[in-house]
């Protein structure tokens, strides 16, 4: 039996119509089914390609985006459930007394104001859209639910089963990147100990020079409580124990499978996405393109799900979070559109003094005012109910109090302001029709910041940075500080003044979540000081300089480009270093090499050995002690700088010190292969199991037996690049963050779009598209993004129809 007739019968073994279920032969795609439910106007087709993508037809809106909860829902009904848990606070029914903290944190962070406002800024249809979606997923667990056998093997697992769904689950904002509290937080603690001077010589600000120095009342004492406890457990990924799963699914210690994760270098500022659009000059065939690839976890189920929505008004494809109604990145009939980070700083702490005799009291220019106080009851696993009283100031959750000094601190969001669910506001870019409209929908795109770009089939190309920015008239927003006027938030400076281009001499637009800004800037007092490392920036820029005419697949060479700027910097000053024995067949290596971080590359893993040795002995001798716990980490940006123009920063002599401390790292570097991968060095190929490789774990697997844990994980598979390199793939040994999403658009051909999507569309073990796709993002192969119905057509593997029960 083949794979497609295997997932087509699984397909019609859980779907169980609410009146009557009809099929039909189809000769292009198979059996058709046919599903009778509540809740549609009129009949919706969906037909499934072979790379697992659903293109769903619709007569309406309301039954297109009804459509689409429900086909997403049957895909990623696990993650459904688990998003829903963390975005209603109430992990603790599932996981017990540990996660309760979390639904603590989760329900002192909710969205508390008008709904319908809410629902309705994304777009002028917002709240139609949004129920509609929602009434798709709770269809699906309905029916699912009358054949409870068919649920998807980690409710079995954990002996859980789905809840519906209501419209303030989708608006959740805890998997969004939301700001930089707990960054803010450390900084403060770091100031504390060592004063702002020194820590301004170890991370990297800019463009502008921020003021560091905390209020004379804020102490270092006061900082060094776990304050942001509530605000971490929220935020924190669900994770699970071998004792959450039924007695039958746990593995014995034995069974476990053990994956070398060890994480070398945990640089958020390295981990980021890129894009890029170029006009017509620069391209082989004369019309515009469109690439992008987010960075995020790569993780199973992936964190992206894709799929084709068409009704009158809408006809947009590509990818977004499967519990997001619309599509983040892609085209319309148009144009195509991608977004990376633009570093936004939308969360400041402040800190009261109490009134004494009530700490339900803080003090605000010299009057004391009450907290808000909101009841919560959250159910535990096993245990009693707990209610717990949520506190808020006129700034925001009030995550800690200090009883023993009276103090109290709380997290001003900009978040919490209506629009700030992350991603939504792509259904206003869906409908856009040129850079005006385009440029109209990303006004209403508060969160995250983001560098979104356009191309048209007209030959424009655009940028416009996006994102709720506070506007900070008297501090910088990297420290605490005190409840005062003086420190208030002046509004947020309106999305149209954040920096943007359009149809720029230069013929392209790339951004890799690097400082765009320039020194005419003139709204300095919203934008932020913390950036990535401009590396993957420089590399995209130095591509596209200087290319002759591109094609798709010189785009798509570019999204997997392996060569390392760091590498081609570095790499030269080890020439007049002297090295014995291996030390010096070492080093033999990497001459004439091409600086491309390749699977099978000895001089790859010689190199990025020596990278990571030198940010670790850069971190060792450079970061005062005292503060480790709270700057861990010197961007490699700034380590480079000191290594190209010693100036006594490593001892003097300077250049002889310099070379000393690149030596003593280089041979730790060589100990560590030596270590892992043995003394023979024509075993130290780059892209291995004990080096660099991917192995995509289920959440459930480690607790899991020997036979689960097969089917749930996928891997171990070779990749090249590093954090620092276009083909990003972080720093890790194991690959735990990259793009596992790409599309490259090119606006005159619809149908020649590709794209990568790992590991599948489905979530469900059960299902061939839950892996299908793995093994060709690891080789850096991109499957085709069809957008005519005749394309589509020729690669359907499965159609069904969704009928209005009225019909009948």
């Amino acid at each position: 039996m083949s794979k497609i007739l295997r997932f087509t019968t699984y397909i019609f073994l859980i779907i169980i119509s609410i009146g009557c279920k009809e099929q039909n032969q189809n000769n292009s795609t198979g059996l058709t089914d046919t599903l009778v439910m509540e809740g549609l106007t009129s009949t919706v087709e969906i037909q499934r390609d072979k790379w697992g993508i659903n293109h769903i037809y619709a007569k309406n809106p309301q039954d297109l985006f009804f459509a689409q909860g429900y086909a997403a829902a049957k895909d990623r009904l696990f993650q459904f459930e688990i998003w829903r848990r963390q975005a209603t606070g109430t992990v603790s029914e599932i996981l017990g007394e540990r996660e309760l903290k979390r639904d603590i944190g989760t329900r002192l962070f909710k969205y508390r104001k008008d709904l319908s406002e809410e629902l309705n800024h994304y777009h002028k249809d917002g709240e139609m859209i949004i129920n509609s979606f929602t009434a798709g997923v709770n269809a699906f667990i309905s029916e699912i639910m009358k054949t409870p056998d068919s649920l998807p093997l980690e409710f079995k697992m954990l002996g859980i089963q789905p809840q519906l769904w209501t419209p303030s689950d989708v608006i959740s904002r805890h998997q969004g990147l939301l700001g930089n509290i707990e960054k803010e937080l450390q900084i403060g603690r770091a100031v504390a100990k060592v004063g702002d001077k020194k820590v301004k010589e170890i991370a990297w600000f800019h463009p502008k020079d921020p003021n560091l120095k905390l209020d004379a009342s804020i102490t270092e004492e006061m900082l060094n409580q776990d304050i942001l406890e509530l605000y971490k457990a929220y935020r924190k990924p669900v994770s699970f124990l071998k004792s959450d799963l039924v007695k039958e699914y746990r593995n014995s210690d034995k069974s476990a499978i053990l994956i070398n994760s060890k994480k070398d270098m945990d640089d958020s500022l390295a981990i980021g996405s890129n894009n890029w659009v170029i006009n017509g000059n620069l391209s082989e065939d004369g019309n515009t393109y469109m690439a992008n690839d987010p960075h995020r976890t790569v993780a199973i189920p992936s964190l992206r799900y894709m799929a084709h929505l068409v009704a009158p008004g809408w006809n947009v494809i590509g990818g977004g979070e499967p519990e997001i109604p619309g599509i983040s990145i892609g085209h319309n009939e148009q144009g195509s559109w991608g977004l990376t980070v633009f570093e936004t700083d939308g969360e400041d702490m402040y800190v009261y003094d109490l009134n004494p005799e009530n700490h339900q009291q803080y003090k605000y220019e010299n009057r004391y005012i009450d907290m808000t106080v909101i009841p919560e009851t959250i159910k535990i696993k096993g245990k009693a109910d707990v209610t717990v009283e949520m506190l808020y100031t006129q700034h925001g959750p009030v995550t800690y109090i200090d009883v023993e000094n009276h103090k109290a601190f709380a997290v001003k969001c900009a978040w919490l302001e209506p629009g700030g669910s992350p991603y939504l506001a792509s259904l206003r870019m869906d409908q856009a029709t040129d850079w005006d409209q385009f440029r109209e929908a990303c006004s209403y795109s508060h969160i995250p910041g983001e560098n979104m770009v356009w191309a048209d089939k007209q030959g424009n190309i655009g940028w416009q940075a996006v994102g709720i920015a506070p506007v900070r008239p008297n501090h910088s927003g990297l420290v605490p500080v005190p409840a005062s006027e003086k420190y208030e938030w002046d509004g947020y400076l309106p999305i149209m003044d954040k920096p943007h281009k359009y149809n720029p001499e230069e013929n392209f637009i790339a951004t890799a979540n690097q400082n765009l800004l320039t020194e005419d800037y003139r709204f300095w007092n919203a934008v932020g000081y913390t950036w990535a490392d401009p590396s993957r920036g420089n590399r995209l820029n130095e591509v596209l300089k200087n290319s002759k005419k591109l094609d798709m697949e010189d785009m798509r060479k570019l999204q997997v480009d392996y060569h390392s700027i760091t590498a081609r910097t570095l790499v030269p000053y080890l020439k007049p270093i002297q090295f014995d024995g291996d030390y010096a067949e070492a080093k033999e290596k990497l001459q004439g090499w091409n600086y491309e971080l390749n699977k099978n590359s000895i001089a790859a893993a010689i190199y990025t050995s020596w990278e990571n040795a030198i940010q670790r002995e850069a971190d060792k001798k450079f970061i005062p002690k005292q503060i480790l716990g709270n700057i861990s980490h010197i961007q490699l940006h700034k380590i480079i700088e000191w290594i190209s123009g010693p100036d006594g920063k490593f001892g003097a002599p300077a250049e002889k010190s310099r070379n000393n401390f690149l030596k003593t790292a280089f041979e730790q570097a060589i100990d560590t292969l030596k270590n892992n991968l043995g003394e023979d060095m024509n075993q130290w190929q780059y892209g291995q199991e004990k080096l660099k490789h991917t192995y995509m774990e289920h959440a459930l697997s480690s607790s899991t037996t020997r036979d689960i844990q097969n089917k749930l994980d996928l891997g171990p598979l070779p990749r090249g690049g590093n954090s620092y390199t276009p083909g990003s793939t972080g720093g890790n040994l194991r690959q735990s963050s990259g793009a596992t999403f790409r599309i490259i658009v090119n606006t005159g051909d619809w149908d020649a779009a590709i794209a990568t999507n790992s590991p599948g569309q489905s979530g469900n073990p059960e299902s061939p598209f839950y892996g299908n796709l793995f093994e060709s993002w690891a080789n850096d192969e991109y499957f085709p993004v069809y957008y005519s119905k005749k394309k589509i057509d020729s690669v359907t593997v499965e159609k069904f129809i969704l009928r209005p029960s009225e019909k009948l």
